[in-house]
């Protein structure tokens, strides 16, 4: 479960602090699929990263799975963002690793075991099995972005933030993306937070947050 509690966020504007997130309270229920929506520039990744725990909030109280993260310190919240799945539009892969190493390397990191068979039934859900030995440069877009899906799927969250994970591609792998992520979600009783641009990929979700002049609305 995720909860917002009156939280403000503001950025310098030059000489004026702009107010980008204004007094937004929400609750996501837990394993809820939720489609963050806006205009450009509304502050829907700024929103995503205050999940995130990249960006503290002025005043209010973020709320993940029953823990208070907006009073973390830097110690914290890097041992949250451990605990939580992160999409980037961008994939963020690290070029010298292969496909496998790639998607198990934080989940080693936070101390978990992954077997291959956890890795190849995965990889083979999500079509990448033939790719696990190949380096990001030898994937198409919509392969990294796989690689991306399972890097946080493998990690066991109980939360994935997902900003734009489809901008890059194509109406149709768009679609065949965002059904896996979905799926998996579900399957694995996942909060997904998704922000998108995209209202056809939105109305798929059982709920869409649109946020606008700095509030969100259902």
């Amino acid at each position: 479960m995720i909860q917002l509690k009156n939280v403000v966020f503001s950025r310098a504007d030059g000489a004026v602090q702009r107010r980008i997130i204004n007094n937004v309270s929400v609750t996501i229920e837990g394993a809820q699929q939720v489609a963050l929506v806006g205009d450009s520039g509304s502050g829907k990744t700024t929103l995503l990263n205050l999940l995130a725990g990249l960006l503290m909030p002025d005043s209010g109280e973020i709320k993940v799975n029953g823990t208070v993260i907006s009073g973390f310190d830097d110690n914290q919240l890097a041992l949250y963002r451990r605990k939580i799945g992160v999409i980037f539009q961008h994939y963020q892969l690290l070029e010298a690793l292969n496909v496998a190493d790639n998607i198990t390397f934080q989940a080693r990191l936070n101390g978990l075991e992954v077997s291959q068979q956890t890795l190849s039934t995965l990889a083979q859900r999500l079509g990448i099995a033939h790719k696990l030995t190949a380096l990001p440069c030898e994937l198409s877009g919509g392969e990294q972005q796989r690689v991306g899906i399972a890097r946080a799927i493998i990690n066991q969250p109980k939360v994935i933030l997902a900003d734009e994970p489809t901008g890059n591609l194509d109406s149709e792998r768009s679609q065949e993306v965002l059904e896996l992520l979905q799926s998996l979600c579900k399957e694995h009783q996942i909060n997904l937070v998704m922000v998108t641009h995209s209202e056809k990929l939105a109305v798929q979700f059982e709920r869409q947050l649109r946020l606008k002049n700095g509030q969100l609305h259902d």
